[in-house]
This record gives structure tokens, sequence and C-alpha cells, in this order.
């Protein structure tokens, strides 16, 4: 496997992809991987005849400076992780590298990202998309791969590539769960082991099924500082703090 550490070395080797005709797949990510990242890259390998993945801590869709220097990094892990997957070129550029415009342009898109997520986590997804973006018209992939656990992440960047007339098709892939049913993320690391337990009750509410005001009672209930808890596109999602690490999820109604 192939680092990368800057764009125009990505070109380059993008380049020779291209004149082999070879079909590229991306998952771009933040680093901090899990199986259910894996299981992304998993279904990129299968899929492509090349497969790059991307690790980058962006730090323009962090709304909390606490939780962008909180953010769990191990580079030399990730890399291991994705070699023996079978990924052909990791990318890890810096985000000056990314941002040389200092983020002077972005992308904002004005309504389905000013709720859920967005209502509580001011230009969040104006980070998440102007990355997005950028790492599409760098990478210039084919297929792109992202999970159904940040449903609407993947919901607003659909939007974008459609809007925007970006050559890629974006592939939405299941929520992978640890065995006590929580949703696979990064932030799981931060949790102490009282919160821990806990977030498996969260999991365990939402799976429980109902309408969405029984789930929020038994939400409530459990003793979660609920954020939201909202059905939107045949999905309840729902956002919960817990110990201090904000964690979401959603099941299919």
């Amino acid at each position: 496997m192939i680092l990368v550490r800057s764009p125009d070395e990505w070109r380059q080797l993008r380049q020779g992809w291209a004149d082999a005709d070879e079909s590229v797949g991306f998952v771009p990510t933040m680093g901090a991987l899990h199986e259910g990242h894996l299981s992304l890259v998993r279904r990129s390998v299968a899929e492509n005849d090349r497969t790059a993945v991307s690790v980058l801590v962006n730090p323009t869709q962090f709304d909390e400076k606490t939780d962008l220097d909180a953010y769990p990094r191990d580079l030399d892990r990730d890399r291991e992780m994705l070699s023996a997957e079978g990924v052909d070129a990791l990318f890890a550029p810096t985000p000056e590298a990314i941002y040389p415009d200092g983020y002077r342009y972005r992308v904002t898109e004005d309504e389905g990202s000013r709720e859920l997520e967005g209502a509580h986590r001011p230009g969040h997804f104006d980070g998440v998309l102007t990355v997005v973006l950028k790492l599409l018209m760098l990478v210039r992939p084919d297929r792109a791969y992202f999970g159904e656990k940040d449903w609407q992440q993947l919901q607003l960047v659909r939007g974008m590539v459609d809007a925007l007339f970006v050559d890629t098709e974006i592939v939405g892939c299941p929520i992978v769960r640890e065995e006590d049913g929580l949703a696979m993320s990064s932030r799981n690391v931060r949790l102490d082991p009282e919160s821990r337990r806990r977030a498996a009750e969260f999991a365990a509410a939402l799976r429980a099924g109902g309408a969405p005001d029984e789930v929020r009672d038994r939400l409530e209930a459990a003793g979660f500082d609920l954020d939201y808890l909202e059905s939107r596109d045949g999905r309840l999602l729902a956002a919960v703090r817990i110990g201090g690490v904000r964690l979401i999820d959603n099941v299919r109604e």
C-alpha cells in the first residue's frame, strides 16, 4: 500500500490508474479506524480495481475545539489495518494541504443541513460537504463509500453530488454494531466503563421499536441527555450525550 501525503503526489498516482483504465473506489475517513470503516473498505476492494482511503481529521467540521483536540489519532495503526485489507493507497494530507485558501471557499446547503445534527452543531455540514467535495475532486473515484450511521450526512453528500454534477456514485453501507448493539464509532473509545454500558442502552432503546414518542419516553426514562429524536426518510434518528461524549444512531422505522 502506498502512503500519499500531498495532493500533487496523489494526482500523479491517480493519473496512472486512469491511464490503465482501472476503476477506483474511495473511502473517506477521519482515522481511528474500526470494523465499521473496514466494512466499507472491503466492499470497495470487492467492487473496484483499486481502492483508496483517506485519513484526515477535518478541522472545519468540528464546532467545538475541545472535541477536535480529543479526537483519537493513530495513523500507524490505521495504516497497518488498511494494508491488511488490500487497500492500494492511503491518502493522508495535512489540513493545510486541503485548505490552501484557509477555508475561504466552502460548500453550504441551506435546508437539510440546518436541522438535526446541523441545528446542534453550527457549521458542521459546511465543513463536511466542503472536505468531501475537495476529496472527490482530488481522488476522482468511480464509487465512494459512506456508512449509514451518519444518515443525514449520507443524504447531504448524495444531494451535493447530484447538484454539482460530480461523476461519482455514492454508495451507502449498513451500520456495523458491537455485540451489545452499539453502533461502531471512533468516539466510543472515549467512553468510560459506566458510560459505555449506558451507550448500549441507547442503542437498545432505539432498536426496541415503537412510535417516536414511545422511544423518546424510553430514552428520557433511562436518564439520557437527548439532543434530538426525529423521523426522517423512513428512519428514526437520534443523538444523545453520555459521559461528555456525543453519540448518534438511527434505525429503520
